[in-house]
């Protein structure tokens, strides 16, 4: 077994004391001691591979230097990038990201909650699942947290998220002023804020326009079984009395299953059926016509969030709540009616 190197044996190949080789290596002010040995300590402790004793470390600073992130799903192209820019931003503090997904799911959340509190993080960034109010009321009184994408505005918590309302809106303005006014929309069935609020948005931007919403123009999806159920609900929303003439996913999930299951049905896009979708993924390059959707801004969403958590987790700030802008990318899927019938 290979001996670990310590701050005595730093001490002993320098020729100095233990107190001043651990007065250096804990990034103290130098100014009582010369450049010259703080140079030979940090570079003996390099020669020697010395590792700091994290355990130790933490219960002299009471700080482990790690976060915690509990995302809806890892392996959704939203979570995943998300994830990624969280932990680039965590590491530039010095900050390590421990992560889960909870499924959408209170119970796997507060599994995930207790197993990061087990492992000592000194904060917790979380996209809450629904009704997980109450373990986060609870929580509040436990340790740091921000909330991510998702909040609930009737708890007074760190967030920073969307404006879901208002990226709705304008992407449903555009889909009418392209001169579709038969707007589909398939989203999850959850009262989760966020999504109510893309709905409002959606209902909101129809109705300024003196359009009458049918109902069978709005489909919720369950969340363990929208791929299932797509392709029934694109079927729906193209057939009967008004079918419609544009579709609105809510999110990147039903998009991507919605893209495959327009695909398989032979429907052509825009040509049978206008397609807009919230957010975006690198899937869409793979369908054959340019996909337009509502950007969110993962990259200020995901930095804001960690920066707040650590500033928090340092100065103990009062309360922070954020509601960042998308931006709405034009392709070739919402292309103007006019140009369509010309083409024909």
């Amino acid at each position: 077994m290979v001996k670990k190197t310590s701050m005595k044996d730093i001490a002993q190949d320098v020729g100095v004391s233990i107190a001043l080789v651990s007065y250096v290596l804990n990034n103290q002010k130098e100014n009582r001691i010369s450049k010259e040995v703080a140079i030979k300590i940090r570079e003996a402790a390099r020669r020697l591979n010395y590792q700091p004793n994290q355990i130790a470390k933490s219960l002299k600073t009471n700080k482990t230097y790690t976060l915690g992130l509990i995302v809806a799903d890892i392996s959704n192209p939203f979570s995943s990038s998300l994830a990624r820019i969280i932990e680039n931003e965590a590491d530039k503090f010095n900050y390590t990201v421990l992560f889960g997904s909870s499924d959408e799911n209170p119970q796997r959340l507060q599994k995930l909650i207790d197993t990061l509190l087990n492992r000592q993080v000194d904060g917790l960034i979380i996209a809450a699942p629904e009704g997980s109010e109450a373990q986060l009321t609870a929580l509040q009184q436990r340790i740091p947290f921000v909330l991510i994408d998702r909040y609930f505005p009737n708890l007074s918590t760190n967030y920073v998220a969307l404006d879901n309302y208002k990226s709705i809106y304008t992407g449903v303005q555009h889909l009418v002023d392209s001169g579709y006014r038969r707007i589909g929309l398939i989203s999850f069935a959850t009262d989760l804020f966020h999504v109510s609020e893309r709905k409002r948005g959606y209902r909101a931007a129809l109705k300024d326009n003196q359009i009458t919403i049918s109902k069978a123009w709005i489909n919720e999806l369950g969340q363990a079984t929208y791929t299932g159920e797509m392709a029934k609900s694109i079927q729906e929303l193209l057939s009967g009395k008004q079918p419609v003439n544009a579709i609105l996913f809510a999110s990147n999930a039903l998009a991507l299953h919605g893209l495959k299951q327009l695909n398989a049905l032979g429907v052509s896009v825009p040509d049978d059926v206008a397609v807009l979708s919230f957010d975006e993924a690198e899937a869409y390059d793979l369908f054959h016509t340019p996909v337009t959707c509502i950007r969110q801004p993962l990259a200020d969403m995901g930095q804001m969030a960690t920066r707040l958590l650590i500033d928090i987790i340092q100065k103990n700030n009062r309360t922070t709540q954020v509601n960042l802008d998308a931006e709405l990318i034009i392709r070739a899927s919402t292309r103007p009616v006019q140009t369509l019938a010309t083409a024909d």
